[in-house]
């Protein structure tokens, strides 16, 4: 499967992907810790099957020192005993917020009374705009046929500053 577009290359694309690319910063610099960011990320793109952010937030949740058995157990966080409380919250919410089309009742209000019971408003303010990005890259570089594998852990974090 190659890639079909380049939004990059592309003017209007490159331009609109700045806007984009502000909002994770904003995210990236609040006070949501780094690797809930990474382990709800992750999740939402295993369940929307993006290869390429699949793969980029493994080897960023690695990088930061992430023992392999929590990176490996995200996709089957409800059965795994490495997760905190918090971070169960955290990857609920990024679950129902990613399948909504599945879920009639979107985010329950028992993951949200979780989620508010571990995390303060800016918290909170950042893990919806999370799980909002992370599911649109995931569908445009899904759309545009974007290949994992090749990711270098850290190029977020780079491109950001």
């Amino acid at each position: 499967m190659d890639s079909r577009f380049d939004l990059n290359s592309n003017e209007l694309g490159a331009k609109i992907g700045k806007r984009f690319a502000g909002v994770s910063v904003a995210i990236k610099g609040s006070t949501l810790p780094k690797v809930v960011q990474e382990l709800v990320s992750l999740r939402a793109s295993q369940v929307n099957g993006c290869g390429y952010c699949v793969d980029a937030h493994a080897k960023d949740l690695a990088a930061a020192g992430e023992p392999a058995v929590r990176v490996n157990l995200v996709a089957a966080w409800r059965e795994a005993t490495v997760f905190t409380e918090a971070e169960q919250a955290a990857l609920a919410l990024a679950e129902e917020g990613s399948r909504l089309a599945d879920a009639a009742q979107g985010v329950s209000d028992e993951t949200w009374s979780q989620v508010r019971e571990h995390y303060d408003d800016d918290q909170v303010a950042a893990l919806i705009y999370l799980v909002a990005m992370i599911n649109a890259a995931n569908r445009l570089l899904v759309i545009t046929h974007t290949k994992g594998g090749s990711y270098q852990a850290g190029t977020f974090d780079s491109a950001a500053s």
